[in-house]
């Protein structure tokens, strides 16, 4: 005689932080029991999320197979995938935790484990967190939380606030919250039962402060100082028209005057939620001295463990809601004498979803769920974006852009947030998931051979420059048309070699044509979602092939 679901609901509640249910978890033989088991300990519990890109609901989510550290970084985390990732962190092949951090085998595991994700799974671990740990939990968040999907696009954030008060968070700081633009991003702020901070925004004009550059919070009689790190790069990364009375920077002797600030009034925590990227993170905690933890994000990498710099730790807690950050800490004499941490996939065909997350996210997607479960063709390939290199799906877009403007070559942008499809079908959801953005116009234009090889060796050097306060994150701009030689490890100027159109040596002194979206520069063109959507109903069936560059390193 099988087991029960009683029966199993009661051997799942042994999972510290998750109520488990569902056949299909039985079917898969999953073990929450092990995924979930957490041990509390001391007198406070930081909960941290990270680069959900306003993904909602459960979904695939592929690792990237190809992470290139640069200079001192390299072979270090996060820069390891695959089986270098999980000897590192002594994972098995095969295993849950493989499918949960690398892109080993990743079809198969992904159907056998399913969906990660979805904030109502996530509502659920957290409210059983806090059960657990009354009056000991502060929860944050990193940013790039507003932005990333379709409703979060035409609610201009607004969908992804009321989910965040519903969920309890204490504070956030931001990036991609920036391009709404600063007027919004106010308004936004408004409607916050959170604060916002960022020590590192200033008014461009006089370097007043525009949000307050942290907050002291008390949890369980202890005073905790949460100081934010908004993304330094953001008028470089995205365009400055949204944010032209604001000034970003790393700043760390301002970093390091707010420290000591909250220090000389005996906080007994001190804490950065920073979107600094993994790499910026350890170098700013190795010049600004003070700082216990830094709950960091923007390069979406997923850390089993902190990465201790100094008497500093150091974490990054992944994307799209596939993970959460659970660290315990003792607190004694104001330092932290002992902690325990646990970065949690969340699997949500093992999780309950939270009844009152659910009915929120079904009242934010109901009006459009007939146009977003929309399915415009299928695709026979697995089809993702994260990775330094290149992914199937920019391969898609930089496709569906020389079919609608019929040139020689496109430049798709490198940005790392999107869902996995698997073999299946393609709804107009998932195309948002990669597209949607304020400044979704696309553009025709010619340029010449030798601008061609600077503003790819300007790119190179944005992510693979060996000082990380150089490297302006993302990963390499997605090409179709183009094929070069990536010589990572050589300088400015010299990283790109081999550079040809179409097949044929790249000619300096010819103008190519070209398309592209996500300018700098306001442009006027078809949004980019709709033309891939009409480029993929066209094709009915989806085949890509990676046309990847060469890479030395």
């Amino acid at each position: 005689m099988g087991i029960t679901r009683r029966e199993f609901l009661q051997l799942a509640t042994l999972a510290a932080g998750v109520t488990v249910i569902s056949p299909q978890s039985l079917a898969r033989n999953l073990t929450p029991e092990n995924l979930f088991k957490f041990k509390s300990k001391g007198n406070i519990t930081i909960l941290h999320t990270t680069d959900s890109h306003a993904q909602l609901i459960p979904m695939f989510y592929r690792e990237p197979d190809i992470n290139i550290g640069a200079g001192e970084n390299k072979g270090k985390p996060p820069h390891l995938t695959g089986k270098d990732f999980l000897k590192y962190f002594g994972f098995q092949p095969g295993t849950l935790e493989a499918y949960a951090y690398t892109s080993d085998d990743f079809l198969s595991l992904a159907k056998k484990y399913g969906k990660v994700g979805g904030y109502a799974h996530i509502a659920s671990i957290v409210k059983r967190i806090r059960a657990e740990r009354d009056g000991k939990v502060l929860f944050i968040d990193g940013g790039d939380t507003l932005q990333g999907s379709a409703t979060a696009l035409w609610s201009r954030g607004e969908d992804m606030v009321w989910v965040m008060n519903l969920m309890g968070y204490d504070v956030m700081t931001g990036h991609w919250e920036f391009t709404y633009p600063e007027e919004r991003v106010l308004e936004l702020i408004t409607m916050m039962n959170f604060s916002f901070v960022a020590q590192n925004i200033n008014d461009a004009t006089w370097g007043d402060p525009v949000f307050k550059p942290y907050v002291i919070k008390s949890v369980n009689g202890l005073a905790v100082a949460i100081i934010g790190q908004a993304f330094p790069y953001t008028p470089i990364a995205n365009p400055l028209r949204f944010i032209p009375n604001w000034s970003f920077g790393i700043k760390d002797d301002n970093m390091q005057k707010v420290v000591d600030e909250v220090r000389a009034k005996n906080v007994d925590l001190v804490i950065v939620i920073s979107h600094n990227g993994f790499d910026v993170d350890k170098k700013m905690a190795g010049r600004v001295k003070g700082i216990d933890v830094i709950f960091g994000g923007h390069t979406h990498d997923g850390i089993p463990k902190p990465i201790p710099v100094g008497k500093t730790l150091v974490i990054n807690s992944g994307c799209h809601g596939k993970f959460l950050s659970r660290m315990d800490m003792e607190i004694k004499d104001r330092r932290i004498v002992d902690f325990s941490f646990r970065l949690f996939p969340v699997m949500s065909e093992m999780i309950d979803p939270d009844p009152d997350m659910s009915k929120l996210i079904e009242e934010i997607r109901g009006p459009y769920k007939s146009k977003l479960d929309e399915v415009i063709g299928y695709t026979e390939d697995v089809l993702y974006r994260r990775g330094n290199i290149d992914g199937t799906f920019d391969d898609l877009i930089c496709e569906s852009l020389i079919d609608y403007y019929d040139v020689e070559l496109v430049f798709s942008p490198g940005f790392r947030w999107g869902r996995t499809v698997l073999p299946g079908p393609i709804t107009v959801d998932d195309v948002y998931s990669q597209t949607a953005i304020t400044y979704a116009n696309t553009y025709k234009t010619s340029v010449k051979g030798s601008m061609l090889k600077e503003i790819l060796e300007d790119i190179a050097d944005n992510i693979f420059n060996p000082d990380p306060y150089r490297q302006q994150g993302g990963d390499m701009v997605r090409s179709a048309g183009l094929n070069y030689t990536l010589r990572v490890n050589e300088k400015m100027g010299k990283r790109i070699q081999d550079l040809k159109v179409r097949g044929k040596p790249v000619n300096p002194d010819k103008e190519y044509t070209m398309a592209g979206w996500a300018s700098m520069s306001e442009q006027s063109g078809t949004p980019v979602y709709d033309i891939l959507i009409d480029y993929i109903k066209k094709k009915k069936t989806i085949r890509v092939k990676l046309d990847r560059p060469k890479v030395v390193l």
